[in-house]
C-alpha cells in the first residue's frame, strides 16, 4: 500500500511541476527536491524521465475519461454537458503553462501519442454523442454535418496554446477557451438552445 502511495504521489507531484514550468524545464532532481526523497527512490517507481511523463499522460487521460462520463450521464442535457466539459477545460487551462504540449510533442513523442489517440478516438466519439443528443433534444440544429462539426470542435481544442495564436492574444488560456466553446455552441444550436445556453450563462455569472 505504501509503494502506491508513493508512487501516486511522485506521480502528483510531477503532474503538478509539469503543468507549471513545463516538461523540459522540470529535471528527476528538480522532483525529488521538491518531494523531499532522493531520486533514487523515484527510480524504485518509474526507470526513468521518458517513463514518468508516460505514466503522468496515463493519469491525465483516465482523469478526463472520468469527468466525462460522468459529466455525460448527469447532465440534463447536451448544453448542460458542454457547460460541464467548459468549465472542465477552463480549470486545467488555468493552471496549464502552454509549453507543456510543445515539450510533450517535441521530446516525449510516444506520450504524445497517447495523448492523441484520446483526443482522437475517446474525445473525438464524446463530442459526436453530445451532438447527436442535442439534435434529438432539439437545442441543435438537425441539419448540421455531425463528423465534420465534431473534427472541428476537436482542432479549435488545443487552439488557446498555439504559440501563433496565443502571441497575439491579451488575455488568459481559460478566457480563450471559454470563448472558443460559446462561439462553437452559438453556432450549433436551435432558437430553443440558443435560449439555453443564455440561461446558463447568467447561471454561471451568479455562481
Amino acid at each position: 500500500m505504501k509503494e502506491v502511495e508513493n508512487r501516486d504521489r511522485i506521480l502528483a507531484k510531477s503532474r503538478e511541476l509539469f503543468m507549471q514550468y513545463g516538461i523540459r524545464s522540470v529535471s528527476m532532481d528538480d522532483i525529488a527536491g521538491v518531494l523531499g526523497i532522493s531520486k533514487k527512490t523515484i527510480y524504485q517507481y518509474f526507470a526513468d524521465k521518458e517513463e514518468l511523463v508516460g505514466a503522468v499522460i496515463q493519469f491525465e487521460v483516465g482523469q478526463s475519461e472520468s469527468q466525462c462520463n460522468l459529466d455525460k450521464s448527469t447532465a440534463a442535457n447536451a448544453i448542460d454537458e458542454m457547460f460541464r466539459a467548459m468549465e472542465m477545460a477552463e480549470q486545467m487551462f488555468r493552471t496549464m503553462n502552454p509549453a507543456v504540449l510543445f515539450d510533450l510533442k517535441k521530446y516525449h513523442p510516444a506520450a504524445y501519442g497517447k495523448l492523441e489517440k484520446h483526443k482522437n478516438d475517446y474525445i473525438f466519439n464524446i463530442i459526436r454523442n453530445n451532438l447527436e443528443r442535442g439534435i434529438q433534444e432539439g437545442l441543435y440544429r438537425s441539419e448540421i454535418n455531425i463528423d465534420v462539426i465534431a473534427r472541428f470542435r476537436i482542432d479549435s481544442m488545443l487552439l488557446p496554446i498555439d504559440p501563433a495564436f496565443l502571441q497575439k492574444q491579451k488575455v488568459g488560456l481559460a478566457e480563450i477557451e471559454h470563448q472558443i466553446i460559446e462561439h462553437y455552441l452559438f453556432g450549433i444550436v436551435t432558437l430553443k438552445g440558443y435560449k439555453l445556453v443564455l440561461k446558463y450563462q447568467q447561471k454561471r455569472k451568479k455562481t
